[in-house]
């Protein structure tokens, strides 16, 4: 028996053809005799509600239910992976452009838009921050209570929580230092734009609860609707169908509880899909601004980095606080540094609560520092890639004097894009090359199980918690176990998406998935070809000892070799059967650590970036795209290089273009596909060239690391310096808009006459 798909190829994609022909079943496709939500929200940032009138949408025939925080148990139920500080409906004020005041429900989608048009909120418009300066400043309007912040002294802030990490004398070694580039770059607010909006549902289910959602972390929503309904976790199913994409806005609970206890109430399901406009008010990445000063030694060395950045995170905490403790963490680079001092906080606004995003914090002080280090290197007139490979970290170096040394030939990842870039090679008149390096650390705790059954004909079936919402986890996860027992890849079946089915898998976020999951499925692959071979020795009388199972072959000690299935139909016999092992693949917690664990790899790229400038109108082409990452072992090529020119893609998004537009009181004025800008065909790079570079080094099945959001950290700084080659404007500010470059333009002209 071939086995076309095994590791190390890239066959079709699982599940692949129903995602390109529209035959996928996404939860707004989802065929049920639901009820039909639809928000109640104000054209406001921030307002004090004195009462809401339902009773002309009450009146419409059909309308079921106007749900608002006082139809809910009091106090108002709070929600949040972080705090709990996320009420299920807004209570007492809103606190950000978009937050629902109320739930209508009825018998059609329209019908429900037209009652919540009806619905009259009487309300008073309250002074609101939605920039750092605004809400850092001393008179600044509080976004939460600080009741709701008992023993923190920084509760009469908006300054949430700081985070310091540091080492070596940051004074002391600015006193020898050749060159010190000092500056402040920001990064702006963007949303994850995926395809599928956000989508939920639920139903009463015997004397439990049923939730659909479009969430990346199943069994973490199944803790929070159990916690806040009082149910056992055992009365709590939630559905994940495959999301249309994620990014890390769909990581965490958002309105599953307010539709939970619509359905509870009106005993019928009950679903809401959320518009595009209505997905740009519920998840987004912060904004940051990052104040850096670097000092360099004649010889390029890198003395001290200096950094503090301030994350701009919204209304309530979601996850966003452990995205700028994490995302700053190794914000000092992939370099041997002396001395290292980063101060990051997390910044309350009334803005949409900012999420994990692609990166998880790391491009917006990636952005900073990389381009700190090309100010240093035009200073001292040294090449910028030879002034990074001057400090680059090599294998074992304990770069973070505390953490996981470095896990890969980083260099080896940089000859590459170098060479396939044509660095140091002559460029064509006013055209730029900027280079930049990007680090994340991969994921610090983890826990995921996984079945696998081995059935009597041979065909394989997989159970996995894990969330495949575009990475391809379902392909890979059927690939390890296609290789390990020896079957062809379309014999595996990949179950996913149901908490009653499938075993715990704690999220799927932080590149972890081929890792962590990976390893969960070759364990229990393992313990399958633990008992394939008791059986063999029994079938042919020799000793257990003496038979292995590698990659779906059966070898006895004479030497002979058999296929999983010249074992397995006479071991079951007439009575069939199958065999089943559970994997457990487990990364515990270090309570002393700084980030609660150690990072299990790190996540490693290099960008060439070779751009022009239209000085006329200050638009850039990117004439050439080079990524190159660090991924141990591509399991399924072609995805790496998909995943990789994906993240790539993305990250011109905010580096180009992307960012959310607020007027004076803090809305949003750009919401939804026509005002918002995101790259399309039109603005792809004339050459987008990706490499995985394997070492087989990682801690994954097969010498596997994660990858995916390495290609995406550092587009900015890359482009940025091209750019500053090309026309000699230095732009600390994204996105590089063709307004921005042209007044940077405008006044680099200005500044030579």
């Amino acid at each position: 028996m071939t086995a076309p798909g095994r590791v190390g190829e890239s066959p079709n994609r699982v599940g692949g053809i129903g995602r390109v022909t529209g035959a996928q079943q996404y939860l707004a496709d989802l065929r049920v005799d639901a009820l039909h939500a639809k928000l109640v929200t104000l054209d406001v940032a921030r307002a004090r509600i004195r009462g809401v009138d339902a009773s002309a949408a009450l009146a419409l025939p059909g309308v079921r239910l106007v749900m608002t925080a006082a139809d809910l148990p009091q106090p108002v139920p709070r929600f949040g992976p972080q705090r709990e500080d996320r009420p299920v409906l807004a209570t007492g004020e809103t606190t950000y452009h978009g937050e629902p005041v109320a739930l209508v429900v009825a018998d059609t989608k329209d019908l429900a838009e037209r009652a919540a048009a009806l619905v009259r909120v009487d309300h008073e418009p309250l002074p609101a921050v939605f920039t750092l300066e605004g809400a850092l400043a001393p008179d600044a309007p509080l976004v939460q209570d600080p009741a709701t912040r008992p023993g923190d002294p920084l509760a009469h802030t908006n300054v949430l929580k700081e985070h310091r990490v540091g080492w070596g004398d940051v004074d002391a070694e600015a006193a020898h230092a050749h060159v010190t580039v000092e500056g402040t770059w920001t990064f702006p607010m963007v949303t994850q734009f995926a395809i599928e909006p956000h989508a939920f549902m639920a139903a009463p289910d015997g004397d439990g609860i049923a939730v659909w959602s479009t969430i990346q972390h199943p069994n973490w929503l199944q803790r929070v609707i159990a916690g806040m309904l009082r149910m056992p976790l055992s009365k709590v199913r939630v559905y994940a169908p495959d999301p249309g994409g994620g990014f890390g806005g769909k990581q965490h609970a958002k309105y599953e509880p307010a539709v939970a206890f619509a359905a509870l109430r009106l005993g019928r399901p009950v679903r809401l899909v959320l518009t595009l406009e209505e997905t740009f008010q519920a998840v987004r990445r912060a904004a940051c601004e990052t104040r850096v000063r670097a000092g360099l030694a004649q010889d390029g060395r890198i003395l001290f980095l200096d950094i503090a950045a301030d994350y701009l995170i919204g209304a309530y905490t979601d996850i966003a606080d452990r995205v700028v403790g994490k995302g700053s963490y190794p914000a000092a680079g992939p370099y041997n540094v002396a001395a290292v001092r980063i101060l990051a906080r997390s910044v309350l606004s009334h803005t949409v609560p900012s999420t994990a995003f692609r990166g998880f914090g790391n491009p917006q002080v990636n952005w900073a520092v990389e381009s700190a280090l090309d100010e240093g290197a035009r200073a001292l007139g040294m090449d910028p890639l030879a002034l990074r490979l001057r400090n680059l970290a090599r294998r074992g170096d304990r770069f973070i004097p505390f953490d996981t040394p470095c896990d890969g030939d980083w260099a080896d990842v940089v000859r590459v894009a170098a060479e396939r870039a044509g660095w140091g090679t002559p460029l064509p008149d006013g055209h730029g090359r900027g280079i930049a390096f990007g680090i994340k650390s991969g994921p610090t705790t983890g826990l995921s199980y996984s079945i696998v059954r081995l059935l009597a004909d041979g065909s394989v079936v997989v159970y996995a918690g894990t969330s495949d919402m575009g990475q391809g986890a379902r392909t890979v996860l059927a690939q390890v176990a296609a290789h390990e027992l020896g079957v062809p890849l379309d014999w595996v079946t990949v179950v996913m998406g149901d908490t009653a089915i499938v075993p715990y898998d704690q999220q799927t976020s932080a590149s972890r998935s081929t890792v962590l999951m990976g390893n969960a499925v070759l364990d229990a692959c393992r313990k399958v070809q633990a008992q394939l071979a008791a059986m063999a020795a029994r079938l042919h009388g020799v000793d257990e000892a003496g038979v292995s199972v590698d990659a779906g072959v059966v070898r006895l000690p004479d030497g002979r070799e058999l296929t999983p299935l010249e074992v397995l139909k006479p071991g079951l016999g007439r009575l069939g059967g199958e065999l089943t092992g559970v994997g457990e693949s487990r990364k515990d917690a270090e309570p002393d650590h700084p980030l609660g664990g150690a990072p299990a790899f790190f996540e490693f790229n290099c960008t060439v970036i070779e751009a022009h400038v239209d000085e006329e109108t200050g638009d850039i082409t990117i004439d050439r795209h080079v990524t190159a990452s660090d991924v141990g072992k591509a399991l399924n090529p072609l995805q790496v290089r998909m995943q990789d020119e994906g993240a790539a893609i993305m990250g011109l998004g905010h580096t180009l273009m992307e960012q959310y537009l607020f007027d004076d009181t803090g809305r949003i004025r750009n919401l939804g596909a026509i005002d918002y800008r995101i790259p399309t065909s039109m603005d792809l790079p004339i050459s987008l060239e990706s490499e995985a570079v394997e070492h087989e080094d990682g801690p994954g099945p097969y010498g596997a690391k994660g990858m995916s959001e390495g290609a995406l950290l550092c587009v900015a700084p890359a482009v940025a310096a091209a750019v500053q080659q090309a026309t000699g404007a230095t732009i600390r500010a994204l996105p590089l808009s063709p307004e921005r470059v042209w007044h940077a333009l405008q006044a680099r002209r200005a500044d030579a006459r």
